[in-house]
C-alpha cells in the first residue's frame, strides 16, 4: 500500500475552547475526582489561579486530534504526551502536528496486508505557553481511492 502521506507534513491545526464544562466533564469521564479539577476555592487553596484539565482530558484530546485528522478507521498505537502549562478555563487549546516518520507492518490478519504506521510529533499551546507535547504512533487506514502515492 503507499501512503498519501509524507514524512514532514503538518497536519492542520485545531482549537479546542476549554470551558468550566470541558474540565469538569474530562475529569468524570475519565474517574478523576481530585478537587482541583472540579471545585475552584479548592484549586485557590492548593495554589492554583482555578481548575484545571487533567492529563487524562489531554491524552483525549490529542487521540481526538489524530482521529479527526486520519480518519476514524485510524487506529491509535501509542500515545505519549507530556505536560507543560495547565489548562484553565477560558483559554484555547491549539494542536498542532507534523509527520516524522512512516513506516511499514505487517497486519496480523489471514491476509497478512501491509499496513502504514505514521509518527506524529504534537504539540499543543495556550495562552500560557506549551500545554501539551509528546508524540503519536497511529496505524493508517487505506487511502481513498485515487489519492495513492498523491
Amino acid at each position: 500500500m503507499t501512503s498519501p502521506y509524507r514524512v514532514g507534513d503538518e497536519l492542520p491545526p485545531l482549537e479546542i475552547p476549554v470551558t468550566r464544562t470541558l474540565i469538569v466533564a474530562g475529569a468524570i469521564a475519565s474517574r478523576d475526582y481530585q478537587d482541583v479539577h472540579h471545585d475552584a476555592v479548592s484549586a485557590r487553596e492548593k495554589g492554583s489561579p482555578d481548575i484545571f484539565m487533567n492529563i487524562l482530558t489531554t491524552n483525549g484530546l490529542v487521540g481526538r486530534y489524530i482521529t479527526d485528522h486520519f480518519g476514524p478507521t485510524a487506529v491509535l498505537r501509542k500515545v505519549a504526551i507530556r505536560l507543560g502549562a495547565p489548562n484553565y478555563p477560558g483559554d484555547v487549546l491549539r494542536l498542532t502536528g507534523r509527520i516524522t516518520e512512516l513506516r511499514t507492518a505487517d497486519a496480523s490478519s489471514v491476509e497478512a496486508v501491509e499496513t502504514v504506521e505514521a509518527v506524529v510529533q504534537v504539540t499543543g499551546g495556550n495562552g500560557i505557553g506549551h500545554h501539551v507535547t509528546g508524540t503519536v504512533a497511529v496505524t493508517l487506514p487505506e487511502p481513498p481511492a485515487g489519492r495513492a502515492g498523491a
